[in-house]
């Protein structure tokens, strides 16, 4: 299918005409700009600009190289602070470098930022401002009423493309690049096609940051601040020089952009849209998604903010716990007492490791002890709540029952007990131990702290006799230590080490000692 409409209902515009007679601009009573070729930009919603020659401009421009802005219309401007003596305004002038066809009439001149030129003279008559235009149509009104009943970015996105083309715009393709809060997925990257009318998701990790697709690309060219991209692929093809815009041109697109979608806390993300139409985008189908553009961003940052807060709650707090908190249980006091079995694996010689290795090292060992621990109890349907210093503490709630959260408390042990001992390649053979803990009893399961700092976590005799075994196997060389509860309801081979008196526990606890085993448990 190929849309051939560019009719929207707006009447978005840009006129640019010619100042006949002498312009003069002036900063106080200092002359910065004096032109006979002046001309003036009129463009919808926006104040007149009038642009100089460089030639004519009488201040010093000083090149800003950090500092760039996007026009879809008009392509990506520079800009120069303008100094007149000691008299400095940052960013204070812009001029467009590779001006697009729309602003191609102010090509080698500047203009001034409001403010710069405190008066603008043009033979003692004032410029008249063009009627302010209208931006209305089925995407307006969609985005007003509707579009924040979309469910997901995916939904969002498909409907967004699907309003556009229903406005008249030709819109063959578009996507939308979000960063997010992950310690291992850079962002989420969407693209709908108007022909397939669907939407593909992927996530990338940071990984592809570095490599020469993302870098070559103008996702990277946005991200980075340096303003937006158009490239209408018959006419200006060396400005962007992107690999992706000769697979384009095959596949029929005659203009693209990508343009920034920042977001409230100062991250760039991008929305780029392509078009297979003769003449690419018109004036008024650009000026319709830019001016809508704050909007769309918005509502594309409710879903990142939602999947950040999910994020950062899983990545600190787990699943099962970050469900919960996110869920409204965020009052101290709040939570539940459950059934559960709790497991509290302490790495073993971990002094001497930091002491032997070094700082740098030692992190990186305390990283693949806590990986290989939680990886272990995720798959038995554990959470890990929380890393106590060189130390994990999980939970296995019963829901299935008794004797299931505590197989899976057992096997968890077992397997990390295991997978520490392999000898680890990337740390020079360097083999890890460990003693583990596991009590079974009710506990509660919520939020404890001040007012201001709250811990959700588990609070509990169990919660203490497991890490009191886990201290006792330490001392003696037993690398998973349980209570009665637990063995007595489990089938792995466990060794009675009869009643001991456990530090801070008030009475004796029956506790049996598991031997790990190397073969994969039937």
């Amino acid at each position: 299918m190929t849309v051939r409409v560019q009719q929207t209902s707006n009447d978005y515009g840009i006129v640019v005409e010619p100042l006949s007679g002498e312009v003069i601009a002036w900063r106080g009573d200092q002359m910065i700009a004096r032109s006979t070729r002046a001309r003036v930009m009129y463009e919808t919603r926006l104040s007149p600009v009038v642009y100089f020659p460089v030639e004519d401009i009488l201040a010093e421009l000083e090149p800003a190289p950090a500092h760039k802005t996007f026009c879809p219309f008009k392509g990506t401007a520079s800009y120069s602070h303008v100094r007149l003596g000691e008299d400095l305004s940052e960013n204070g002038a812009w001029h467009y470098p590779k001006a697009l066809p729309e602003g191609q009439a102010v090509d080698g001149c500047f203009a001034f930022m409001p403010g710069v030129a405190t008066r603008i003279e043009h033979q003692g008559a004032a410029i008249d401002d063009l009627p302010a235009g209208n931006i209305s149509g089925p995407v307006v009104d969609w985005l007003l009423r509707e579009a924040w009943l979309a469910k997901s970015p995916e939904e969002l996105l498909a409907a967004l493309g699907s309003k556009l083309v229903e406005d008249g715009i030709a819109v063959s393709r578009m996507s939308i690049l979000i960063w997010s809060l992950h310690p291992m997925i850079a962002g989420q990257n969407c693209l709908w096609l108007r022909d397939e009318d669907e939407v593909t998701s992927r996530y990338p990790s940071y990984e592809i940051l570095e490599s020469p697709i993302f870098k070559e690309s103008p996702f990277q060219h946005v991200a980075d601040g340096l303003g937006g991209v158009r490239q209408k692929l018959d006419t200006n093809p060396d400005e962007f020089n992107f690999p992706i815009m000769e697979d384009l041109k095959e596949q029929g697109v005659t203009d693209y952009v990508a343009m920034p979608l920042p977001f409230s806390d100062g991250r760039i993300n991008v929305l780029t849209l392509a078009s297979d139409h003769p003449n690419g985008f018109t004036t008024a189908n650009l000026g319709l998604i830019f001016e809508c553009s704050a909007l769309i961003s918005r509502l594309f940052e409710v879903f990142a903010l939602t999947s950040n807060a999910t994020t950062l709650l899983e990545t600190y707090l787990g699943k099962r716990t970050g469900a919960r908190v996110l869920g409204g249980e965020i009052r101290r006091g709040d939570g539940d007492v459950i059934d559960a079995a709790i497991l509290f694996c302490d790495l073993r010689h971990s002094t001497r490791l930091e002491t032997e290795l070094g700082r740098d090292r030692y992190v990186a060992v305390l990283n693949r002890f806590f990986e290989t621990s939680t990886d272990i109890v995720n798959a038995h349907d554990g959470e890990v709540l929380k890393f106590i210093g060189d130390a994990v503490l999980a939970i296995f709630p019963a829901s299935a029952g008794h004797a299931q959260a505590c197989s899976q408390a057992v096997a968890s042990a077992e397997e990390i007990v295991a997978a520490l001992a392999e000898p680890d390649p990337e740390m020079e053979d360097t083999s890890l131990s460990c003693a583990i803990g596991v009590a079974y009893g009710d506990v509660t399961y919520g939020n404890v702290g001040s007012k201001e700092r709250l811990d959700f976590t588990v609070i509990g005799s169990a919660a203490n006799v497991a890490a009191r075994l886990g201290d006792h196997g330490k001392i003696n060389g037993k690398s998973i230590v349980v209570s009665e509860e637990v063995a007595k309801v489990t089938d792995f081979p466990a060794e009675s080490l009869g009643s001991l008196s456990l530090r801070n526990v008030s009475e004796p606890i029956e506790a049996f000692a598991i031997t790990p085993e190397t073969t994969e448990r039937q």
